[in-house]
């Protein structure tokens, strides 16, 4: 009941407009001054500052600062311009390039906002141009961008990996087959809107237009090839790769493609540190709720009363895929990861849930969430660009959720669809 009363008065402040992380320290403080008295206030600015300085969650600024800086540096209009030589030619080419550019641009931002704020400004526009309807337009652009939070590096990954205390490098691992699942099937959902619309073709195929393509973006391919490879083989610790990711991406835009002047770099500096302070922000008041639960063992609770209920794993993932799968309708997914992920992991260990699976999971789901409104923070954007109806945009989006909907079933029940790979090479 604990936990219960909690997360509904922290719903219902972020219901009437109250930011998340301010919600979130209010109810905390709250808490622990009805349960300890007003001694306990000279503390709580210690534990709201080491919930912010874990090591690992460098890597968030340092991805987030990346990423803005390659939007900056020309490797989208390239990343667009290589997928086009390969996909423009399928009937609906436009919405196959917009998903295969976000299955590479995945690999570099880490941000599904990222994603559709860099190619849907580009894409969306073009795509209407061409006679896609704005709100096909806007759902291709926006369920193409969830691959983001999939396709390793992931920022919810790693903040998933400092609340479960698991490793980042292995959840990586684990996005990269169900990633291209869930691009492969959007492109499938793609096509079937493309007769039905009977939408054109880019361009015809060309081997030299992918090789010249190619050539040009070369360093973009780089940049996650050099990134992943030192993380993936061990060379670089995740968050020692997020600042090689940095000083390479600063040496492409400034050396190689010379299109990061400083108003540019500032610009991409300025966003984003914006990023990281939302991010940190939540992350350290939500030290504070996190400690409270942790002293009253409200996780351990919770715990003990679905294990009193069931002790199957299988049927306690489908209940933890709803919890999901509703909380991202109503919280963006640092808060959910934050706010729940710490409660839940009892539960999850009790049952013989590899937490790294686990990961996945929530992963997914919170992606999905980020497609299904009232919050929906990645449709937001692609309707802003597109100047279509969230729920306009919404009627043809569900096409496109429900594959992600399955591609979370496959990774939910078929466990080896992510896991293979990271039993192969780290178990």
């Amino acid at each position: 009941m604990t936990m219960l009363g909690l997360f509904v008065a922290v719903l219902l402040l972020v219901l009437i407009n109250v930011p998340i992380a301010v919600s979130l320290g209010i109810v905390a403080v709250t808490a622990m001054v009805a349960t300890h008295g007003t001694g306990v206030l000279p503390n709580l600015a210690v534990v709201t500052y080491n919930g912010a300085t874990s090591f690992p969650l460098l890597a968030i600024p340092l991805f987030i600062l990346a990423g803005s800086i390659m939007n900056a540096s020309g490797i989208s209009r390239r990343l667009i311009a290589f997928a086009s030589s390969v996909f423009g030619w399928i009937r609906g080419g436009l919405a196959h390039v917009s998903i295969g550019a976000s299955l590479f641009f995945a690999e570099i931002s880490g941000s599904a906002v990222a994603d559709v704020a860099a190619l849907g400004s580009i894409l969306i526009p073009g795509m209407k141009a061409k006679g896609y309807p704005a709100n096909l337009a806007a759902a291709v652009m926006s369920s193409s961008a969830t691959l983001a939070v999939i396709i390793p590096p992931s920022i919810p990954m790693i903040l998933y990996a400092v609340m479960a205390e698991t490793s980042v490098v292995q959840l990586f691992v684990a996005g990269i087959v169900p990633g291209i699942i869930g691009g492969v099937g959007l492109m499938a959902m793609a096509y079937y809107f493309a007769r039905r619309y009977d939408l054109p073709q880019e361009a015809a195929f060309s081997w030299g237009r992918v090789a010249a393509t190619a050539r040009d973006a070369v360093w973009a391919f780089l940049l996650p090839i050099i990134i992943l490879g030192g993380i993936f083989g061990g060379v670089v610790t995740a968050t020692e790769g997020a600042a090689l990711a940095v000083v390479a991406s600063l040496f492409v835009g400034l050396v190689i493609y010379r299109e990061l002047d400083i108003a540019e770099l500032k610009r991409a500096v300025i966003e984003g540190g914006v990023q990281t302070a939302v991010v940190m922000l939540l992350v350290a008041t939500s030290a504070l709720l996190g400690t409270y639960l942790s002293e009253v063992q409200a996780p351990q609770h919770l715990a003990q009363s679905v294990a009193h209920f069931t002790q199957n794993k299988w049927l306690v993932l489908a209940l933890l895929n709803v919890l999901f799968l509703l909380l991202g309708m109503f919280l963006h997914s640092a808060a959910a990861i934050i706010l729940v992920v710490p409660v839940v992991m009892p539960l999850v260990r009790a049952v013989g849930i590899d937490p790294v699976h686990f990961g996945l999971i929530v992963t997914v789901n919170l992606g999905i969430g980020q497609q299904t409104p009232p919050v929906a923070s990645v449709l937001m954007v692609a309707s802003a660009i597109a100047k279509a109806s969230i729920w306009d945009v919404t009627r043809v989006n569900v096409y496109f959720i429900a594959v992600l909907v399955a591609v979370l079933l496959l990774v939910t029940y078929v466990p080896v669809t992510g896991m293979g790979l990271v039993d192969l090479f780290y178990r």
